[in-house]
């Protein structure tokens, strides 16, 4: 029954949504592989008492799903920084390089000029639409600075990450380029706060730790002289949850929101009066930039499942995917799928996966349900290729009925001892709904993302089809190619 259930509402997809969108959502999840997806989605079963492997994530839904493929230019495996380039600037870079074309290298100032790319947030701000960036890690991080910035170096969060030689050469720390170079971002939440400020100026949250200090050697106050510039524009500065919850988004034109020097809290560490979750972001996100009749460009990024699988704690990594879920439902009841195109991705994959052969509705946390026939232990279906839960007692393999494997920081088993996990070098999916989603099928290059959808929302380069008065986009130049296409093949047959 449920089969032919799909099967009808597979069917009613044969109408493709041709309509011209006027929004835009990107949902990135950082490091949100396949296997994150499919223990994620077991997770949010047994948080809501099921077993799980039945449950339905929001992302799920989506009528079109395809595959990525995530290699940098010079990197099998890849990094944040040169994928977020591919699916944000519509071309594949090197890693650790943002917002720049492969001619670009790494660490070297003097690529940058000549070499930068724009994004497709720049192409829907050009295009007079409202633009935000929302992510639960720092604002300068690889990837949201690839939305706004040119940098030879992802590391460059202020000036004083930066070497001597890159500064007297010209280049610009990210968190500067973050106000300079798109100037009027009308969105801006996350962490990061410690870069936008005075090197020792303490942290208005956390005025006795010195590590949260302000960083800037520049001695620039960012923070103040975007609030001097918006002052008379409806543009409001907010560092907690309460003050975020307080405005009203429609006497809000322009919002910045830093609520960690650094990145946020992991969901499950973060406290819930003074931090927000990224569903609460997302949605005052949405209900400001909604409000401009040309519509809106917002990235949204769950950035710290990618942290979570980096420490080898699965746990943090599956519920910060379960959180940037719960947005992806938000925001679908705060939008049509008539007018916007929504795409939730990743950047790239992890070393994380789970097995061995445990039982239906057997906690995702939990043990496989026989021992090793080698070293006669228990083990954790969920387990690393490498990274820092690898562990040797006497010589042998960690007995993990004797630790807390439930516990939210446990570190799951790896087969190769590393400080840090690694990323995984697989295709990752790209799910898709509304106008025009149907162009995210099949296995594409990384790269290919933003074209569609600045395709589908006439901006950018691909503007010949769109047809300004009836507000849907014109789908001839494809149709009349599948027609000339079929025309060949009943020639050749």
């Amino acid at each position: 029954m449920w089969a032919q259930r799909t099967l009808k509402n597979a069917l009613s997809l044969q109408s493709l949504n041709t309509n011209k969108a006027m929004n835009l959502i990107l949902f990135l999840g950082d490091g949100m592989g396949i296997p994150t997806v499919t223990a994620a989605r077991i997770l949010k079963g047994q948080l809501n008492g099921q077993s799980g492997e039945e449950t339905q994530l929001e992302m799920d839904k989506f009528p079109f799903v395809s595959l990525a493929k995530t290699y940098n230019t010079n990197a099998q495996v890849p990094d944040s920084a040169g994928t977020a380039t591919a699916y944000l600037c519509g071309v594949k870079a090197n890693e650790g390089t943002v917002g720049v074309s492969a001619a670009a290298v790494r660490t070297q100032c003097n690529t940058t000029q000549g070499n930068e790319v724009t994004s497709i947030l720049k192409w829907a701000k050009e295009a007079g639409k409202s633009v935000g960036i929302v992510t639960t890690t720092r604002v300068n991080h690889a990837t949201p600075s690839a939305s706004y910035a040119h940098s030879v170096d992802r590391d460059w969060y202020s000036d004083n990450e930066m070497p001597a030689e890159a500064l007297r050469d010209g280049c610009k720390d990210i968190a500067r380029q973050l106000f300079e170079n798109i100037p009027n971002i009308d969105v801006i939440m996350g962490g990061g706060r410690k870069y936008m400020f005075p090197k020792n100026k303490s942290d208005v949250e956390y005025p006795n730790d010195l590590k949260h200090s302000g960083t800037r050697k520049d001695g620039r106050n960012l923070v103040e002289e975007w609030t001097d510039r918006m002052k008379d524009k409806k543009g409001y500065y907010v560092w907690n949850k309460k003050q975020l919850l307080s405005l009203n988004p429609n006497n809000v034109n322009y919002l910045l929101g830093l609520f960690e020097p650094a990145d946020l809290q992991y969901d499950l560490e973060r406290n819930t009066e003074t931090d927000p979750s990224l569903t609460e972001m997302v949605e005052m996100a949405i209900k400001i930039l909604r409000k401009n009749p040309r519509g809106f460009y917002l990235l949204v990024e769950g950035g710290r499942i990618d942290h979570g699988h980096h420490e080898g704690k699965a746990k943090q990594a599956l519920h910060e995917t379960v959180e940037m879920d719960r947005a992806i439902g938000r925001a679908d009841l705060l939008t049509s799928v008539h007018d916007t195109m929504t795409v939730v991705t990743a950047d790239h994959s992890h070393v994380f996966n789970f097995g061995g052969y445990t039982g239906r509705g057997n906690t995702i946390f939990g043990l496989a349900p026989m021992l090793s026939d080698i070293d006669q232990k228990p083990f954790t279906s969920i387990i690393y290729g490498n990274g820092p839960g690898y562990k040797l007692i006497n010589g042998a393999r960690e007995n993990v009925s004797t630790v807390d494997y439930q516990d939210n920081n446990y570190q799951a088993q790896a087969a190769v001892p590393l400080s840090m996990e690694t990323h995984g070098g697989e295709d990752v999916a790209v799910f898709a709904k509304g106008p025009l989603a149907h162009l995210l099928h099949g296995v594409n290059e990384q790269n290919y993302i933003p074209h569609v959808m600045a395709y589908a929302a006439c901006i950018g380069q691909n503007r010949e089809h769109c047809v300004s008065r009836s507000g849907a986009a014109d789908l001839r130049p494809v149709l009349s190619s599948i027609a000339a296409l079929l025309t060949v093949t009943r020639i050749l047959c």
